[in-house]
């Protein structure tokens, strides 16, 4: 269950890598963290 939870993490976290505007980095980076806080829990 684990792995599942952490292959999400990462799929979300390269998918918001895709941004290109920095406001946009903003965002994506944020998501990505709340997704890995959630993945941790």
């Amino acid at each position: 269950m684990k792995m599942l939870t952490f292959m999400i993490a990462l799929i979300a976290v390269i998918q918001l890598s895709a941004c290109n505007t920095m406001r946009g980095v903003g965002k994506d980076v944020q998501s990505g963290g709340r997704a890995i806080e959630k993945s941790a829990d």
